[in-house]
């Protein structure tokens, strides 16, 4: 997202303040922002404006995250964030595991391993969470690099909500650490957290988001 200010994050702090009245998600005097036209997306340098007719099926299918206790991880994706785990595998021989999340419905997950397999590598917007075995029990490992300090790299994923501000107060309810909150730095109504592993995740609105294509 454009204009996110580095500020401190609030671990553990209290709940968001949420009320009738919200502030705009810029706060004109410290953000200026500039939505590209259609025309202009499709002109942008590097852009090629007619794809492959070859990649016409292609989806952007997952994304993978190392974690370093997949218990923990699983919690926080489950049940603080509500996704469904949707399979796991094991490779005893190379010593690791892959636990793939999404938002899906229970019941649709088949029963045979083999379409389950097929099923699942079909969903887009998949999370992979690889869990390399013993990492959970090494206490000289530091853990994984989230992307966000330096050398700086990955950034976040994002999860849309239908209230940002009633995701973050039962967020702070359930103790899950702030990168910013709501109201927090030039950005309004939109926030992020960490997972266990520290991993960034930007809580948005999409209704709210709207305001980023108002002129500056």
């Amino acid at each position: 997202m454009l204009c996110l200010r580095r500020t401190p994050y609030v671990a553990f702090g209290p709940s968001c303040v949420a009320g009738p009245v919200r502030p705009p998600l810029c706060n004109r005097r410290h953000c200026t922002r500039a939505m590209a036209s259609v025309k202009e997306l499709h002109s942008t340098p590097g852009v090629c404006a007619t794809p492959d007719a070859s990649t016409k099926d292609f989806i952007l299918q997952q994304t993978m995250l190392r974690v370093k206790e997949p218990n923990r991880s699983l919690d926080f994706y489950t049940r603080v964030l509500g996704m469904t785990l949707l399979a796991k595998l094991d490779f005893p021989d190379m010593k690791f595991s892959l636990y793939f999340l999404g938002y899906e419905k229970k019941e649709d997950i088949p029963d045979d391993p083999a379409e389950r397999a097929r099923w699942m590598f079909s969903r887009p917007a998949v999370l992979e969470l690889t869990h390399n075995w013993g990492t959970e029990s090494d206490n000289s490992f530091p853990g994984y690099h989230s992307g966000n300090s330096d050398p700086k790299g990955f950034g976040h994923i994002g999860l849309a909500v239908p209230d940002v501000y009633a995701a973050c107060d039962r967020f702070a309810d359930l103790n899950v650490e702030f990168v910013k909150k709501p109201d927090g730095g030039s950005m309004k109504g939109l926030a992020f957290i960490k997972d266990p592993d520290g991993y960034w995740i930007e809580i948005l609105n999409p209704e709210a988001s709207k305001q980023f294509a108002k002129n500056s």
